[in-house]
C-alpha cells in the first residue's frame, strides 16, 4: 500500500494499491494534461468566431484591447433585459481543494506569503494555501494585486478588500480595475460551487453590482481581455425558415470548466455517432436478451447496438446492469463498472456476483488505481463500461471519461434523476435525458415496501402516509432544536437498536447542514459524547471516531480513526488505511455520524435518522428529500420540526437551476434520423 508520501506522477507497480486521495490527484493530474493537449490542438479559444450583436461587440473590444486600442463605448451601452438575479444556491458540501499533483509550494514560496498575509493582517494559516494556489513568485503577486487572495477557497470578498486597504492604503479603492477582475472570477467560482457552468452576462453584471463593483461591465471586459474569463453566445433555438439571426444568450465562464464541456460534448457525440465493436453476434446479444427480465431485457437490446445508453431507476434498478455486465462478461467482452463511493462499490459488486466484471469507483479508475488500466493509446482497457450514479458526475469527471473509452467501446450511464445533482459543476446526466439523443431505457422496478412507496411517492411530488407495520418508517415530531438534538441521539443510541436490532455504527443521520442548532457539527459533537466520548487528543479527534474524509471536492469516505502519529491521523475507509497529515486534518476530515444528504449520496445504510429542524426550511427541496429518504434500506425515522413546509417543498420546490453549455455544443455534433 502507497502512503501520502508517494509522488502522484509516479506509476503505480504491478498490484499496488493507491490511496482514495492518490487517486484523486493522479485524476486531476491527467485531466490538466488532457486540457493542455486540447488547447495545444485547437489553439486559443475562439469563443466568439461566430458571434453577432453583443456578444460580436464584447469579443472586438477584448481583441481591442489586446492590440493596444481603446475599446468601443458602445459594447455594454444597451443591456438586454435581464431576469431577476438568481441567488446562488447555498453549498451544503464542504468543499476543501486539493493542491495539484506536484504542486506543493517550495518553502521560501510559503514564508514569503506569510510575511505579505501578516503585513496585510491576514491569517498566517493562509500562508501554504496560497502558495500552492498561486504558484512560484506568489508574494509578489499577492503585494502587487492583493485581490489575489480571493483565488484561495474560502476568501470572501469583505476579507480580501480588507486586505488590499491595509496593503495598499488610499490606493486601493472600489473601482480598482484588479478588483473588479478578481470579483469576476471569484464570482464564477462561486457559481461553478452551485453547480453553473458558466453565468449568463446579465446575472453575473448583477452579481457584480452587488459585490460592490461599480463599473460591473467594464470589470467583464477587463477579465476577458486579460483571459481570465472567456465568452460564449449560444442559440437558443434553430432558425425558422428564412430567419439569419436566432435568439441568442450571451455567457461567461471559467475556461476551466469552459474546456471540460467542450471535451464531454466530443466525446459524446463521438460515441452516439459511432458503430459499437461487433464484439458478440447479434444472436448471442438477442439470447442475452431472452434470458432477462423487463427493462434488463431492453437495456441489453439496446445497448447491443449503440454506442451511448442512459438507465433510469431507484436502488432496486441496480439489478438491471448488473445483468447487463454478467451477459457482457458472458460474450468475453472487457466489461467494468464505476460506481461515486466505496461504500457504493461493495453494494454492486455484491449485486453483480463474485463471477462478474470488476467494479471500481470513478475516482480510483480515472486515476488507473483500480479497473482494467490503460491500453498502450491512453485510453481506458474496455469493451463496455456501465456508470452508475451518473447524477453525480460533474463536468470534469464526465469528460475524462468519455475521452478515455476506446473508438467502438460502449459506455452506459445509469443513476436515479431523482436524487440531488453533483457537487461539482454541470448537471451531465440531466442534461443527456433532456437531449434525447441516445436511447433511454426507464425501470420499471419499483423500490420494495413501505420505504420504495414513501421515496417513490417523493419523486412524484407527493407525501404519502404509508403503512409501516414494521415500523419501516417512523415520523418523531419535536417543538424546537434542544428537543431535535436530543430525540435524533435517543434514536441513534437507543430506540432504533432496541427496536430494531439495528446497532448505532449502522445507523446514520441526514440532516441539511453542517451550522445551525441541529447541523451537522452540534449533532456530531452530541453523538461522540454518548457513543465515542473523549478528548479528541488529535485536532478533535479520537481513536473509534466515525469521520467522513474528504480527499477533493465533492468526493466523501466514510470511515474511523485507527490512531495518529507523527505521519497524522491513520483511518480506515472501507478497509483501506489511509493516513491524513496533520495540516489536513482541519480542513479534510469531519465526524460522520451526520451528514449532509449531499454527502450521504452513493451510499445506504440499514437505518437513516432524517433530522428537519425549523430552520431547515430554505434548504429543502424534492431532490433533497428524495435522496435522504432514499438512505435507508431498513428503517427511516424522521425527526419532524418543519410542519406544513415539508409536503410543500416535496410538491412545489424543484431542483435549483444550474446554467450549463452541454444541450447547445451537443446538439450540432449529433447525427440524427
Amino acid at each position: 500500500m502507497t502512503t501520502p508520501e508517494t509522488p502522484e506522477d509516479a506509476e503505480p507497480a504491478e498490484g499496488e494499491q493507491l490511496s482514495e486521495a492518490e487517486a484523486e490527484l493522479r485524476a486531476q493530474r491527467i485531466e490538466r494534461e488532457r486540457i493542455e493537449r486540447r488547447k495545444a490542438e485547437k489553439g486559443r479559444i475562439e469563443a466568439g468566431a461566430k458571434l453577432s450583436g453583443k456578444a460580436a461587440d464584447l469579443l472586438a473590444a477584448v481583441r481591442a484591447v489586446e492590440s493596444g486600442e481603446k475599446p468601443p463605448a458602445t459594447v455594454f451601452e444597451e443591456p438586454a433585459p435581464a431576469p431577476a438575479p438568481r441567488r446562488p444556491a447555498p453549498e451544503p458540501v464542504r468543499r476543501m481543494p486539493v493542491p495539484a499533483a506536484g504542486a506543493e509550494a517550495a518553502p521560501h514560496v510559503v514564508e514569503a506569503v506569510r510575511g505579505v498575509l501578516a503585513e496585510g493582517g491576514a491569517p498566517e494559516g493562509l500562508a501554504v494555501q496560497t502558495a500552492e494556489v498561486l504558484g512560484e513568485g506568489a508574494g509578489e503577486l499577492l503585494r502587487a494585486d492583493p485581490w489575489q487572495l480571493l483565488r484561495v477557497f474560502g476568501v470572501r470578498r469583505e476579507q480580501a478588500d480588507a486586505f488590499a486597504r491595509a496593503l495598499l492604503g488610499g490606493e486601493a479603492s472600489p473601482d480598482d480595475e484588479r478588483r473588479g477582475r478578481a470579483v469576476t472570477v471569484w464570482l464564477l467560482e462561486q457559481a461553478a460551487l452551485a453547480g453553473h457552468t458558466a453565468l449568463e452576462m446579465p446575472a453575473l453584471v448583477a452579481a457584480l453590482e452587488r459585490q460592490g463593483v461599480p463599473d460591473a461591465e467594464g470589470a467583464v471586459r477587463g477579465a476577458v481581455s486579460e483571459g481570465d474569463v472567456l465568452v460564449f453566445q449560444d442559440g437558443l433555438e434553430a432558425p425558422s425558415e428564412g430567419e439569419e439571426e436566432v435568439p441568442v444568450r450571451v455567457l461567461v465562464g471559467l475556461e476551466r470548466y469552459a474546456l471540460a464541456e467542450e471535451s464531454l460534448a466530443d466525446g459524446l457525440a463521438r460515441l452516439v455517432n459511432s458503430v459499437p465493436k461487433q464484439d458478440g453476434s447479434g444472436e448471442e446479444w438477442e439470447s442475452a436478451a431472452a434470458e432477462a427480465e423487463g427493462a434488463a431485457a431492453d437495456l441489453i437490446r439496446a445497448v447491443a447496438g449503440h454506442g451511448l445508453v442512459l438507465h433510469t431507476g431507484g436502488e432496486a434498478a441496480r439489478a438491471e446492469p448488473a445483468a447487463l455486465l454478467r451477459a457482457a462478461r458472458g460474450m468475453g467482452l472487457r466489461a467494468w463498472a464505476a460506481v461515486h463511493s466505496p461504500v457504493g462499490r461493495a453494494r454492486f459488486a455484491a449485486l453483480v456476483g463474485e463471477d462478474g466484471p470488476g467494479v471500481a469507483t470513478v475516482a480510483g479508475l480515472l486515476a488507473g488505481a483500480e479497473g482494467p488500466g490503460r491500453d498502450a493509446d491512453g485510453t481506458l482497457d474496455v469493451d463496455l463500461l456501465v456508470v452508475l450514479d451518473a447524477p453525480q458526475l460533474d463536468v470534469e469527471a464526465a469528460a475524462l471519461l468519455a475521452e478515455s473509452l476506446p473508438d467502438g467501446a460502449r459506455l452506459v450511464l445509469s443513476g436515479d434523476p431523482g436524487v440531488l445533482w453533483s457537487v461539482g459543476p454541470g448537471r451531465v446526466f440531466a442534461d443527456l435525458l433532456a437531449a434525447r439523443v441516445c436511447p433511454q431505457i426507464a425501470s420499471r422496478r419499483p423500490d420494495p415496501g413501505p420505504l420504495g412507496e414513501l421515496v417513490s411517492g417523493v419523486g412524484a411530488g407527493e407525501l404519502l402516509q404509508v403503512e409501516a407495520p414494521g415500523k419501516e418508517v417512523v415520523i418523531v415530531p419535536v417543538r424546537d432544536a434542544g428537543e431535535a438534538v436530543h430525540r435524533t441521539v435517543q434514536l441513534v443510541v437507543d430506540s432504533v437498536p432496541r427496536a430494531l436490532g439495528v446497532p448505532a455504527e449502522e445507523t446514520q443521520v441526514i440532516t441539511p447542514g453542517h451550522g445551525g442548532a441541529v447541523g451537522t457539527r452540534v449533532l456530531n459533537a452530541a453523538l461522540k459524547e454518548r457513543l465515542n466520548p473523549g478528548p479528541g487528543r488529535f485536532g478533535g479527534f479520537d481513536p473509534g471516531d466515525r469521520v467522513a474524509y474528504s480527499p477533493a471536492p465533492g468526493r466523501m469516505l466514510p470511515g474511523r480513526v485507527v490512531r495518529a502519529d507523527a505521519e497524522g491521523l491513520h483511518l480506515d475507509c472501507a478497509g483501506e488505511e489511509i493516513v491524513v497529515p496533520k495540516e489536513r486534518v482541519e480542513r479534510s476530515v469531519r465526524h460522520a455520524w451526520a451528514l449532509t444528504a449531499h454527502q450521504a449520496v452513493g451510499c445506504r445504510w440499514p437505518a437513516a435518522v432524517v433530522v428537519l429542524p425549523g430552520d431547515a426550511v430554505p434548504a429543502l427541496s424534492r431532490p433533497w428529500v428524495y435522496t435522504a429518504f432514499s438512505r435507508a434500506d431498513r428503517h427511516l425515522s424522521v425527526v419532524h420540526g418543519v410542519e406544513q413546509a415539508l409536503p410543500r417543498a416535496v410538491a412545489e420546490v424543484p431542483a435549483k437551476p444550474r446554467t450549463t453549455r452541454l444541450p447547445h455544443l451537443l446538439a450540432p455534433q449529433v447525427v440524427t434520423g
